[in-house]
């Protein structure tokens, strides 16, 4: 497939894609490679199968009276990192929360729970020959998962799935040789209007990593490559009835949703704690703190209140301002509040009163769109992030420009250069893109990776402040339009 367009953008500090814009920078150099929410704290960086990297959930663009919710865990999986290749935690409850009523409180949860199976243990593989069926019997080393939906009000559980066979890592085309064929048989529809997937993927989120490197090498000179290129993660995958999330099951009268995934890990007592939390992008690698992100991971959305006052003063506008030269918006940022913490009015805010937290918000009403632009709502496109999030809508480049003051008049193109991912999404569920293979010597390749001032952003790269070079140039009126009164402002439709 080809490679995404490279594309100057200026610090997009894997950025504010989270909100709580910014509990503060402080501790984000010395962490190390991370993205979306891969490593994101001291702790759950220690135990990559119960971190919670990437939350996704839109309207279902060939059943568009579901809705479907996809999350991934265990960042960073090396294709070809046997023998002991990689797995969901068997003591773990993967769990995808919904809040249908706007009190910051789990309405729904899906929970998924694991085992572990072995033909036999009298070996050193995973897979013993060519496999090519979920039951082959040269398929070693298996999961298996149970699916149950939580009534949080009620305190039932019903099961979605009982018992059913997880796609395996892609150990390489000797051991699996027709690998579709395996992601195929792990999508089941226990019931009707339902589907469900758990397996490896490749990992959908697309980002320059060295943002970190004093966001993009302090010059933009390391900026334009897909650092997450041909690395896996742990999916699950799930498509449900609207009705099934909405508040009293009425979808048309109650389309807005809030979203988020946990982990919780069993302890020595037999109880299980708490270790990973995530729902919008990047909030935990990037906005939080390092003496605070191990406590974000224990927290509920009902304890974000006291988060406000970091929304409306945040710190990364004032970091690029102290890098490049870019002048920061002028604080306090009230318009950060509703992209963030309460949802946008006309777009993704739930009728009544909301309680102000950290959740990805959807508006299960909006339609689908025809030809979906990477830069969602801020790009003409309001079926796309932060109304909810797709694989393809570029959280990255969104949530920067937001940050930079996009709904306060300063238009900006602000972005990491990546585009897009490096594999090609599936058009039907899951619609994740196949695992890198294990037969792939060069799973990562470098997509050139240093800014280019011919690439499609040709033009943009302006001295900010003499001897510094910013790719900036500001888009259009999108969310502007819709928070200060959907229709009233031109909306620019961008084109990538």
């Amino acid at each position: 497939m080809t490679r995404p367009t490279k594309r100057h953008g200026a610090v997009a500090l894997a950025c504010a894609g989270g909100l709580l814009t910014t509990v503060g920078l402080a501790g984000v150099g010395p962490l190390g490679a991370s993205a979306s929410s891969h490593r994101e704290a001291p702790l759950i960086s220690g135990t990559p199968q119960y971190d919670g990297t990437d939350l996704y959930a839109f309207r279902s663009p060939e059943k568009q009276n579901t809705v479907t919710l996809v999350a991934n865990w265990l960042p960073f999986e090396e294709p070809a990192g046997g023998p002991n290749f990689y797995s969901f935690a068997t003591d773990a409850q993967y769990d995808i929360h919904v809040d249908n009523n706007a009190d910051a409180k789990p309405d729904v949860t899906f929970r998924w729970t694991f085992k572990d199976h072995y033909v036999t243990k009298d070996t050193f593989l995973a897979a013993t020959g060519p496999v090519t069926s979920l039951a082959d019997k040269d398929l070693n080393y298996y999961q298996t998962y149970k699916l149950v939906r939580i009534n949080q009000k009620s305190g039932k559980t019903k099961t979605i799935v009982g018992k059913k066979r997880v796609a395996p890592s892609n150990i390489g085309k000797a051991s699996m040789p027709n690998y579709p064929a395996l992601r195929d048989q792990a999508v089941t529809t226990p019931k009707k209007n339902v589907k469900s997937f758990a397996g490896q993927a490749e990992d959908p989120f697309f980002l320059d990593l060295r943002v970190f490197d004093l966001l993009y090498g302090g010059d933009l000179s390391e900026s334009g490559d897909d650092t997450l290129a041909g690395f896996n993660v742990q999916s699950v995958a799930l498509q449900v009835p609207q009705r099934w999330v909405a508040k009293n099951g009425k979808s048309k009268k109650n389309p807005v949703i809030g979203t988020w995934t946990t982990t919780q890990k069993k302890g020595a007592n037999g109880k299980f704690q708490q270790v990973s939390r995530l729902g919008n992008p990047l909030v935990n690698e990037v906005v939080i703190p390092l003496k605070l992100k191990d406590a974000f991971n224990a927290s509920k959305p009902t304890q974000d209140g006291a988060a406000l006052k970091y929304v409306t003063n945040p710190e990364l506008p004032k970091l690029i301002e102290a890098v490049y030269g870019i002048d920061a918006p002028a604080t306090p940022r009230n318009d950060l509040v509703s992209v963030f913490l309460t949802g946008v009015k006309g777009l993704n805010k739930a009728k009544g009163k909301v309680t102000p937290s950290e959740q990805l918000r959807l508006n299960m009403s909006t339609p689908v769109t025809a030809e979906p632009n990477r830069l969602g709502v801020i790009g003409g496109d309001t079926q796309g992030f932060p109304n909810g999030r797709r694989l393809g809508d570029d959280v990255i480049d969104i949530a920067l420009q937001v940050v930079e003051g996009e709904l306060v008049g300063s238009a900006n193109d602000l972005g990491d250069g990546v585009d897009a991912n490096d594999a090609a999404f599936s058009g039907t569920f899951p619609y994740l893109a196949l695992p890198a293979s294990g037969s792939n010597a060069d799973p990562h390749p470098s997509a050139g990776g240093s800014a280019n001032k011919q690439s499609s952003t040709e033009g943009l790269l302006q001295s900010v402040v003499p001897g510094r070079q910013s790719a900036i140039a500001f888009i259009g009126v999108g969310l502007l339009a819709l928070v200060g009164g959907i229709g009233g402002a031109a909306r620019r439709t961008r084109k990538d």
